[in-house]
């Protein structure tokens, strides 16, 4: 008896393992599908979910058109990742120096200002989008990429603080008072010992800060109008006011994958490997 309730729970198990794979497979497949659809396929009814006459033409057209939302697609790739890498080194700078003193110094007030600090990161977007709209506006900022650096900046660096902190709590405290024993200073002891000790911190945060900033939408939107725009808008763009181009959208939705799954991929060990040792302590 025990031996088939067990079986059953494997079984269930498996069941629902693959039911979320395929629920968080499946968008992402029916993209690709659908960026290699023709028009006639895309429109019809019911949904041909494997296309007949596979066509890459719009891939080509992405990198070779010299129409105007696809050039703009082009500039908002290089957009998002002048972006997306300002605001991952911003926030490793801050992140790792703020992060050590919060979990080395001793200070007043030290976890109600690291409360205070993931308190800014709840507030919803849609509420403050208004107040920085007008303040960009008077700082003459719009459409700058500089202006989205700081504005994604300041909202992951107190999740980067954060974490960097519970992973700086987890290196025993005797390694930095041996090195500083040994003639190193608190600094010394910082970049000599405690860096390379938290690479798989460092490397997870930093993979993070990038993908959140390389997704983002609402601000992206609003604060930028031409030369400024990232991806996301770029793809958002494809659809007019009379006509939709579903295979446009979907091969520029893939494009804009590409760089965060091969990130994923080959860096996905150490986001697990960061995020659970962070997580010990703190």
């Amino acid at each position: 008896m025990r031996r088939i309730k067990f079986r059953l729970k494997r079984i269930f198990l498996y069941i629902a393992i693959i039911i979320i794979m395929f629920c968080v497979i499946a968008p992402f497949l029916w993209t690709i599908i659908s960026s290699i659809s023709t028009n006639k396929e895309l429109l019809s009814v019911p949904v041909h979910f494997i296309p007949e006459n596979p066509t890459f033409e719009r891939y080509k057209a992405i990198f070779t058109s010299d129409d105007t939302k696809v050039v703009a697609f082009k500039r908002g790739i290089i957009n998002s990742f002048i972006v997306s890498s300002g605001v991952t080194i911003v926030c490793l700078v801050i992140g790792t120096f703020a992060g050590y003193a919060f979990a080395r110094l001793k200070f007043p007030r030290k976890n109600m200002t690291l409360q205070f600090f993931l308190f800014t990161n709840m507030i919803p977007p849609i509420v403050i989008i208004i107040a920085i709209y007008f303040i960009f506006s008077k700082l003459d900022m719009l459409d700058s990429v500089i202006s989205l650096i700081l504005l994604y900046s300041s909202f992951i660096t107190p999740f980067v603080i954060w974490m960097m902190r519970s992973y700086f709590v987890t290196i025993p405290a005797d390694l930095e008072e041996a090195a500083m024993i040994d003639g190193c200073n608190r600094i010394g002891a910082l970049f000599r010992i405690i860096i390379p000790l938290s690479t798989p911190g460092l490397v997870a945060n930093g993979i993070l800060a990038f993908l959140m900033s390389w997704e983002e939408f609402l601000f992206a939107l609003i604060l930028t109008t031409s030369k400024a725009k990232t991806i996301t808008v770029a793809i958002a763009e494809f659809t007019g006011k009379q006509y939709v181009d579903y295979g446009l959208m979907a091969t520029g939705g893939v494009i804009g994958a590409i760089i965060p799954v091969l990130i994923t991929l080959i860096f996905g060990r150490y986001i697990i490997k960061g995020l659970t040792s962070g997580a010990v302590k703190g």
